[in-house]
């Protein structure tokens, strides 16, 4: 089977708010989008090395309305255009999901339009569905700062999980590692880029063997490893001077990081990433064996980085392997639109009673 989209001349107006960025998209007939546009909150968390809750749902109102008249704007639309309006519900940041969805409902009730609710994980799944011939059955790795999952995705749009991390995720690993060594916030995308100038088989990284389901993910040890690293060698100083090249300028450039990171912490750095894309890749091999699949689909914000996009259709073989367009791959409200269309197909609308939910299952999963 191939998935295809609802047809119709139908707009779904889709609000995403589930953790630092407010994004609106405007996305007509499931998968043609008119419009998408994020606000990013990379400079109000930057200094405080991670997401602030209150923080974040303080921007997200400063930033919801604007957003959203201009993804309107951009799509040449206005409210008596649209089919529905789709936010997200959960997982996420409590606070942060309210804002989204108080104003999708908002404009739901105004312009008597159904409102749906979304999983934010199903978003990043119709990141590429909707854009890709995705085969059924097929596995999802979803693969983010908040998610390590792994999914079976049957006929009709059923998901069964399969795995998913036991602690930290994996772009929480990339982040929280970025941290240690003095890179600042979000520090996932600086270690992906300075991977490339180090040697992947300097540092050698034992993971336990997992107990119960084989198919889960750990990457606290893999942290604490690296972190056992750096206190053999004290390289305190050249943390600092990194803590102080962030602090004069939260954007360095590639050549900046290089030049006050040692050879020897480039090799580091290749080392965890190869050791974090080998763990995400084992599983999902095994996963697709075991289910079967005829494709598989890999999305997140982890799914912009470099070596996975590279290494995965080598470790997967004959499968084909999709992964969203890099603008698609963080959060956005592109993939909650398209999200939303099957569900307007079957009438699935929820109340102005909906609900955030922060720790959200993907139904049937």
């Amino acid at each position: 089977m191939v998935v295809s989209p609802t047809t119709g001349p139908m707009k779904i107006l889709g609000i995403e708010s589930s953790c630092d960025e407010t994004a609106a998209a405007v996305v007509e007939d499931g998968s043609r989008i008119l419009s998408s546009v994020v606000a990013s909150q990379f400079d109000a968390h930057g200094k405080y090395g991670g997401v602030v809750p209150e923080l974040a749902s303080r921007e997200h109102l400063r930033a919801i309305v604007p957003v959203v008249r201009e993804a309107l704007e951009k799509a040449g639309c206005g409210y008596a255009d649209l089919s529905a309006v789709a936010v997200t519900y959960g997982p996420g940041l409590v606070g942060s999901l309210l804002v989204g969805m108080t104003y999708g409902k908002a404009i739901a009730l105004s312009y008597d339009l159904p409102l749906i609710g979304v999983n934010h994980i199903e978003g990043h799944i119709h990141a590429v569905i909707s854009q890709n011939p995705v085969e059924l059955p097929s596995l999802a790795l979803i693969v983010s700062g908040g998610h390590t999952h792994l999914f079976e995705i049957r006929e009709g749009l059923h998901y069964r999980l399969l795995g998913k991390t036991r602690d930290d995720a994996a772009g929480e690993a990339y982040d929280k590692v970025a941290k240690l060594l003095g890179f600042g916030y979000p520090g996932g995308p600086v270690l992906d880029r300075l991977a490339a100038y180090g040697d992947p088989g300097k540092v050698k990284f034992t993971l336990a063997n997992m107990k119960g389901n084989r198919l889960d993910f750990s990457f606290s040890g893999l942290k604490t490893a690296v972190l056992r690293w750096t206190e053999a060698r004290d390289i305190t100083a050249e943390v600092e001077a990194r803590k102080a090249l962030f602090r004069e300028n939260p954007r360095p450039t590639t050549q900046q990081w290089l030049e006050r990171t040692p050879q020897a912490t480039r090799d580091l750095i290749a080392s965890f990433q190869s050791t974090v894309i080998r763990e995400l890749l084992r599983r999902a091999q095994s996963s697709a064996e075991q289910t079967g699949a005829r494709s598989v689909i890999i999305s997140g914000g982890v799914a912009c980085n470099s070596g996975l996009r590279r290494d995965a259709p080598a470790k997967l073989g004959r499968i084909p392997v999709y992964f969203p367009e890099p603008s698609l791959s963080t959060d956005n409200a592109a993939m909650i639109a398209a999200a939303a269309f099957p569900k307007l197909a079957r009438g699935e609308f929820a109340g102005l009673d909906l609900k955030a939910e922060a720790n959200l299952a993907l139904a049937g999963a």
